[in-house]
């Protein structure tokens, strides 16, 4: 096996998960081109959707989809793709999806070469960027000392989608805020009565333009949110890419989100964040950057239990304790932030896991 100080010509990442699980990988793959300037950096992802966020990435090389839900339960194709990075010849493979057999075979079609395994926190509160990072620690990158900033990168193409998304709605020259209604597990969500009565507070007090924004599975939600409304909004919900939607929250003064990947894409764009956690513990996946918000109630003795079932008497009883005057509260100090900012800073957000953090 090639010791850690050796030239990697050829790397392969195995990681077939979900969106803020391969935003929260960008650091990793931005320390291993600063290691190994040049080798050639491949990435496994789940879908062509999410291969679709490294298509501008300068640290990438290419993308590799396994699909092991859909296509890639079918023995032909997964041999194909075994083919594909036996053909390869990848000398060091890093495997963050250690609990999924079929991607053990695919490491095994890389041998020989050097492999290294993600292990997951266990009994220590660590993020989980940082926890990425020491899976590659063994090639002399420090974990704590690494930039632990995400990145998306956007096209020209999706710039223009939202640039003339926004002009076409007559919202150039607004003040606009999203709110990403949904996440991929039902615990995380807040309700949809609290985001249509935020969205309201935010047009009628603040005079802002609200932007719905979400995956193809939160249509039912953002139906549930238009119901409940009084204001007008821009429903996005469903209806972009991923990189337009990250063009779209890279215009937005703040973005309000659960725990789910929308919310790590507006970190990655630089766009500060209002993130509502209940069960999940924002100490392992939170807003990464100075000037984001996490708002908790760590008055309930369950919380965070880091399940993705609730069994507490009343049904996610620590998502609904988030009240509308808390956030709106904190969305309102944050816009009038930014409002003094100085319009040519852009380090905001960047270099650093530090957030503010509220508890209830």
């Amino acid at each position: 096996m090639k010791p850690y100080s050796a030239t990697y010509a050829r790397i392969l990442l195995i990681k077939p998960g979900a969106i803020g699980d391969l935003l929260q990988l960008t650091p990793v793959i931005r320390a291993l081109r600063e290691r190994y300037p040049a080798a050639r950096i491949t990435i496994m992802v789940s879908s062509a959707g999410t291969a679709g966020m490294f298509t501008h990435n300068p640290h990438i090389s290419e993308t590799m989809v396994f699909d092991r839900k859909g296509e890639h339960r079918s023995l032909p194709a997964f041999l194909e793709l075994w083919s594909r990075v036996r053909r390869a010849r990848f000398d060091l493979v890093v495997n963050f999806q250690r609990s999924n057999l079929k991607a053990w075979f695919l490491v095994l079609a890389a041998v020989p070469c050097r492999v290294l395994v993600y292990h997951k926190a266990r009994g220590r509160s660590v993020h989980a960027v940082v926890n990425h990072l020491e899976a590659v620690a063994p090639q002399g990158i420090d974990p704590q000392s690494a930039d632990p900033q995400l990145e998306l990168v956007l096209g020209r193409d999706d710039e223009r989608w939202a640039e003339e998304k926004i002009l076409r709605e007559k919202l150039d020259g607004r003040q606009l805020v999203a709110l990403n209604i949904g996440a991929s597990h039902a615990v995380n969500r807040w309700p949809a009565g609290h985001f249509a009565a935020l969205a309201d507070r935010l047009s009628r007090e603040l005079g802002v333009a609200v932007i719905l924004v979400g995956g193809n599975g939160d249509r039912e939600i953002a139906e549930a949110v238009q119901s409940r409304l009084s204001c007008p909004v821009l429903d996005l919900v469903g209806r972009t890419s991923l990189l337009q939607l990250g063009a779209v929250l890279k215009r937005c003064l703040v973005t309000v989100s659960c725990d789910t990947g929308p919310m790590h894409m507006a970190t990655a764009v630089g766009t500060p964040v209002v993130a509502l956690f209940g069960a999940a513990d924002p100490a392992r996946t939170g807003p990464v950057g100075a000037g984001h918000v996490s708002i908790q109630h760590l008055d309930l003795s369950c919380v965070p239990c880091k399940s993705r079932h609730c069994a507490h008497d009343r049904y996610a009883e620590c998502m609904d304790l988030i009240t509308v005057d808390e956030v709106f509260a904190v969305v309102a100090r944050l816009l009038e932030r930014r409002r003094q900012e100085v319009p040519q800073n852009s380090s905001h957000g960047t270099g650093e896991l530090s957030r503010e953090r509220e508890s209830r």
